[in-house]
């Protein structure tokens, strides 16, 4: 495996989330800001968070399988979240946990999760970029 996974002692345990990733591979793959857009651009999930991250985990999966790699491989999720407010963070992670469920991750890499005003286009809620790294 090119990625390893650590919680340090003494850090705090969030679900669905490590504090570090090692990665060993060669080969690293930089996925442009996903979100949760359909193969026709059409916005999924308009006016529900939970639908949209597990929209954009959808992408994020199709684009990671073009370069040869799964979510196992990510050293690193970056999302940005419109209008982000902290009582927004259940239906985030009801997304994220429906599309682990979905697509069989068990990954669970460095994340950031930044608030900002607004992403691409209204209606947006959530985008991510991701890394990974491969042998």
């Amino acid at each position: 495996m090119t990625v390893s996974l650590i919680n340090p002692d003494g850090h705090v345990q969030v679900p669905l989330y490590h504090h570090v990733a090692v990665a060993t591979g060669s080969k690293q793959i930089h996925v442009a800001g996903q979100v949760a857009w359909d193969g026709n651009g059409e916005l999924v999930a308009p006016g529900d968070l939970a639908g949209q991250v597990a929209q954009v985990y959808r992408n994020v999966a199709k684009s990671l399988a073009a370069a040869g790699a799964t979510f196992d491989d990510v050293v690193r999720f970056t999302w940005y979240a419109a209008g982000w407010k902290r009582k927004m963070y259940d239906a985030f992670l009801a997304g994220a946990e429906q599309a682990a469920t979905e697509l069989g991750i068990t990954a669970t890499p460095p994340t950031a999760l930044i608030g900002v005003e607004i992403l691409f286009e209204p209606g947006i809620l959530v985008e991510a970029e991701v890394t990974a790294v491969v042998d």
